[in-house]
């Protein structure tokens, strides 16, 4: 696919995003929809929490570019020709966008939340996309799933949303994590073939591009739960039609390197809450972000610790991908060894105390 075309999607998403989001802000204030500081919360004031409104908006407009420039300007037949579980897949993003919005204004209880979750995922799977078969790691060929299948899928999909919700604790940083992930996912989509992926890929970029403007410290506009849940189903669905559309066993591990950050965050908060006899799902300032700040730096200087971390385990997920076997081992013990220098420093897997523990 050329180049340009590519650019036209993500500028129209960042323009777009970037148009709405002071007027998702504006109605975010006059509504009360908005994050009050304490708690967990590191922020000052009262900050509006709808700002992945104007995310999914961008992203609708530069779809909806691509799909005109197919029909207007006689680009490449990428959506217009496009099978219909590709119309099933944004309908199972919107879904999961919907679900975040609701949760953002009248806080669905845990079990709600993830009920919805659950269903928009199961959208994109009854629209005929998921993980079907996955490369044998052992004697080569493939593993067919069966009816293991929906599961996996549904997990995959579900999960990615959670671990780029529960890394959404600082100015900048889930949109931040997930543009970086986006681009590599969009180079290796092209790279691929997978013209639709890189499409979707490339919506993704210029939508978090644009409502970083505002989002990055000090931010004016959190994007809440609708726009981390439909980053992060956005980054599985674009994995699912994309990177991972390959029989080789390594496939599967791409995505998972790409987004290490936020899923060794989560990994090791489970770990950390049961060690310390706690419910998973509850909530502590442990998180790496947390840890950081506790180490002296500030907001910046820690989001751009976790960007520089999260362009390593990109890089290395583009590396995986593509080079020789000895290379690929190699590259994993150093993301391994880097991944668990920062996890011993910052102490990921030690208790956090609560007020009033003694």
């Amino acid at each position: 696919m050329d180049i340009v075309q590519h650019i036209v999607v993500i500028g129209v998403a960042l323009a777009v995003t970037w148009g709405l989001t002071p007027l998702v802000r504006l109605a975010g204030t006059r509504l009360g929809i908005v994050a009050h500081p304490g708690g967990r919360n590191v922020h000052k004031g009262s900050i509006p929490r709808i700002g992945g409104v104007a995310m999914f908006g961008g992203f609708a407009a530069a779809i909806g570019a691509r799909y005109l420039g197919e029909v207007w300007l006689h680009w490449p037949a990428v959506l217009t020709n496009a099978s219909p579980r590709i119309w099933g897949v944004f309908a199972g993003m919107t879904v999961m966008f919907l679900v975040g919005i609701v949760d953002d204004v009248i806080d669905l209880k845990p079990g709600q939340k993830l009920l919805g979750q659950v269903a928009a995922a199961a959208v994109v799977l009854v629209g005929g996309v998921g993980i079907a078969f996955m490369g044998n790691p052992l004697g080569g060929g493939l593993i067919l799933l069966g009816v293991l299948s929906v599961p996996i899928t549904l997990l995959w999909i579900v999960g990615f949303a959670n671990v780029i919700n529960l890394i959404d604790g600082l100015d900048g940083l889930a949109a931040g994590i997930s543009a970086i992930a986006a681009v590599t996912l969009l180079v290796l989509a092209e790279q691929s073939n997978q013209l639709v992926s890189a499409t979707i890929a490339a919506a993704l970029v210029g939508a978090c591009l644009g409502f970083l403007r505002f989002n990055f410290h000090p931010a004016s506009i959190f994007m809440g739960d609708s726009g981390s849940l439909f980053l992060g189903s956005v980054l599985a669905i674009i994995s699912l039609l994309g990177v991972m559309k390959s029989v080789a066993a390594i496939t599967l591990v791409v995505p998972l390197l790409i987004i290490g950050v936020p899923l060794f965050d989560t990994l090791s908060a489970i770990i950390r809450r049961r060690r310390g006899g706690r419910p998973i799902q509850e909530a502590d300032k442990g998180h790496i972000h947390h840890r950081l700040l506790s180490r002296g730096f500030d907001q910046r200087q820690t989001v751009l610790i976790i960007y520089a971390w999260s362009i390593a385990l990109a890089v290395g997920g583009y590396a995986v991908r593509w080079v020789p076997a000895v290379m690929r081992a190699a590259t994993f013990v150093i993301l391994a060894v880097m991944s668990g220098f920062m996890a011993h420093w910052l102490g990921l897997f030690e208790t956090v105390h609560r007020d009033g523990d003694t």
